[in-house]
């Protein structure tokens, strides 16, 4: 029996890419997505893909949702933890609402995605889940304090959660994209675009299906030895 998989923020941009390409490697999956119905229904529609609509942010709804998900697909055994949200602006100028709205959307949600998955892959011995950080997670970028600090937080959430885990069957690592071809950054002016790629060292962005490969890499079965790990997708952009 295919083993479930449920990708946040899994119905647009690199989430849809992650989504298709588990579904491609033989998982059920399931999408999860916050709010907008008609791209969720048409990528469905699409893909065959069921999804699930709620806000990561909100533990309660998380708890909820996966119910819901494993009702209908069965316990989820690769979790990734894709959702995201960005409210740019220099520090001296960031709201509360902004500060609180990016760390909840992008770091606490790993909680409320985690916490209810966790002890059922526990009991049954195994588990993937997969943290979709960034490369401003690793290296900081102004405008970005709250978005960095998360996907940073992300990181430091895998390593710990990994440790915990190991002796269970269950990995946990991060995977941290660079600048990946998705409709909104394919969207910035020409100029700023090509400023951009100028400064990565294979000369093009990334494409979203590369970082849902590295996902499924990953979630193999194959894949138990690694775990607290992140795997850098940046073509060369940052390295450490």
């Amino acid at each position: 029996m295919a083993r479930v998989a449920l990708v946040t923020g899994g119905t647009r941009g690199i989430g849809a890419s992650i989504s298709k390409c588990l579904k491609d490697a033989g998982y059920s999956v399931a999408a999860n997505y916050a709010g907008n119905d008609e791209v969720a229904a048409k990528f469905s529609e699409e893909t065959g893909i069921p999804v699930y609509k709620w806000d990561v942010s909100d533990y309660d709804a998380c708890a909820e949702g996966i119910a819901k998900v494993e009702a209908d697909l069965g316990p989820v055994e690769v979790l990734v933890n894709n959702a995201g949200i960005t409210r740019d602006t220099m520090f001296h100028k960031m709201t509360v609402e902004q500060w609180k709205a990016v760390i909840d959307t992008n770091l606490g949600s790993l909680f409320n995605m985690c916490r209810p998955v966790i002890e059922g892959m526990r009991e049954r011995g195994f588990g993937r889940i997969i943290n979709i950080s960034s490369i401003n997670g690793q290296k900081g970028q102004k405008g970005q304090t709250n978005y960095s600090a998360a996907k940073a937080g992300d990181i430091g959430f895998t390593k710990a959660l990994a440790q915990e885990n190991a002796r269970k069957g269950i990995t946990v690592n991060a995977i941290c994209p660079g600048y990946i071809g998705t409709d909104m950054v394919r969207a910035v002016p020409e100029k700023v675009l090509d400023s951009i790629v100028a400064g990565i060292p294979v000369a093009r962005l990334g494409e979203p299906e590369e970082i849902g490969r590295c996902v499924v890499f990953l979630a193999a079965d194959e894949s138990g030895y690694i775990t607290g790990s992140t795997l850098t997708a940046n073509g060369g952009q940052y390295m450490c």
